[in-house]
């Protein structure tokens, strides 16, 4: 996955800069003295979190770190556990709200905003703060924490201050919620919450996946640290690249290698402005960084999307483009731990010069690694084809593997994939369904 600084990622890409970006790449370094609950057991405080890409979570627990340093009982759980009862049993709940595309809740708190949020339930015994992180490039800037704060007014709830917006990680924002936490916790004594800074990197190697397409560029790029040291991650996790040329922007990738095979490996579409100039991490990765210039790259662990408890599960992966990083890497953790009931569902133009990593693909189908492979090349017809057809033409076949308790992977393009995956499976599956899949972390999702 990438982000730039173009029409088609905008947003994203402006959603991560500065603090912001230095807290959530210590999400899988830090070993803080909270845990996440698997459910919203009582407590002093709770601090709920509803994250996409594990900025809200990483916060969170942060936040409840800080709490605890001060003395007092708190636990950061997922904003999914809390129902009515954990809800009518909480005196004092700490909201740490992202926002997911136009003014939607996160995955991880869509049931919730569904459920709980279209309920009456007489909350006056809760005092509570929302912290709300956005991106004002959209038109429903901060809308699931507005939403949420709203909502939890409405049912009576007392706010122990007014809610902070961050926009794309504003510092000051940031700082004014650790500012509340001292007072509430009645101490000054706020633990670090930053992180290290960005590493020294080299291009290995850098190769045209799609050479004659009708697309943009893809290049393939193998980066090697200057140290020689390569740093941990696991699939799933994102890659920050710092460009020359836009230093206070960082980029985000998807990793397409595992640390197993020696290289930290990027898929990178070259992006262009409206003047025709490149991208600036983009096209300083994909065209003007030669071998001996450095890439001031970082690792960020992208917890929602890691495979975890979906480990040994049948996994269903769908995507298109430069998605396939992603769950590339999603497969070949899976493959070489001997866990071979994977199905991929996979999207791109034309065959004839989009067929990424069509030998390895073909060469993991033909020796069991992969239980089925299913592409759609939307061009190669007179009516466009797209992954989300293949699950209406495989329905049955879905519906087996779900019900064989597989899990649901989707990463690529959030306009038109991930949006006509997602009304496909509800449809096949039911949307109550779906909704129980995502709460469970069986349905999870990389879209940009």
């Amino acid at each position: 996955m990438m982000l730039t600084i173009d029409p088609v990622r905008w947003g994203s890409a402006l959603a991560l800069s500065g603090t912001y970006l230095a807290m959530c790449l210590a999400i899988w370094r830090a070993r803080v003295a909270v845990r996440v609950q698997p459910d919203a057991a009582p407590a002093d405080w709770l601090v709920a979190y509803a994250s996409q890409t594990g900025s809200a979570e990483y916060l969170a627990r942060r936040t409840a770190e800080t709490l605890v340093t001060s003395g007092l009982d708190a636990r950061a759980v997922c904003m999914s556990s809390l129902d009515a009862q954990a809800l009518g049993q909480a005196k004092r709940i700490l909201f740490i709200a992202s926002t997911y595309g136009e003014g939607d809740a996160p995955d991880s708190a869509a049931r919730f905003a569904s459920h709980a949020m279209g309920t009456a339930w007489d909350l006056s015994q809760l005092h509570y703060a929302v912290l709300a992180l956005g991106d004002n490039t959209y038109a429903n800037y901060c809308g699931f924490g507005r939403q949420l704060d709203g909502w939890l007014r409405a049912r009576g709830a007392t706010p122990l201050f007014e809610r902070i917006e961050v926009d794309r990680g504003a510092p000051a924002a940031l700082s004014e919620w650790q500012h509340q936490l001292s007072r509430l916790g009645g101490t000054s004594d706020v633990p670090d919450w930053e992180a290290p800074g960005y590493g020294e990197w080299r291009i290995a190697e850098r190769s045209l996946m799609n050479p004659g397409s009708a697309g943009a560029p893809l290049y393939r790029l193998a980066l090697m640290p200057l140290d020689g040291e390569l740093p941990e991650w696991r699939a799933g996790d994102l890659a920050q690249v710092s460009p020359p040329g836009d230093p206070d922007h960082p980029r985000e990738y998807s990793v397409a290698s595992i640390p197993g095979e020696g290289k930290l490996e990027l898929m990178v579409r070259l992006q262009r402005r409206e003047d025709g100039t490149a991208g600036a991490a983009s096209g300083w990765l994909c065209e003007q960084a030669a071998g001996g210039d450095v890439v001031r790259l970082r690792m960020r662990a992208h917890e929602r999307f890691r495979l975890g408890a979906n480990a040994r599960r049948p996994l269903i992966a769908i995507g298109n483009g430069s998605g396939l990083a992603g769950l590339r890497a999603l497969l070949k953790e899976r493959i070489d731990a001997g866990v071979h009931d994977n199905w991929l569902l996979f999207g791109e133009r034309n065959a004839a010069h989009d067929y990424l990593c069509r030998e390895e693909l073909e060469q993991w189908l033909a020796r069991g690694a992969l239980t089925r492979l299913d592409l759609a090349f939307s061009r190669d017809q007179e009516t466009p084809r797209y992954v989300q057809h293949l699950l209406r033409e495989q329905a049955d076949v879905l519906r087996a593997w779900v019900a064989d308790n597989a899990a649901i992977y989707v990463c690529g393009s959030l306009q038109g994939m991930a949006g006509g995956v997602h009304d496909a499976l509800a449809e096949l599956l039911g949307k109550e369904h779906v909704d129980t899949l995502m709460a469970q972390g069986r349905y999870r999702r990389d879209v940009y």
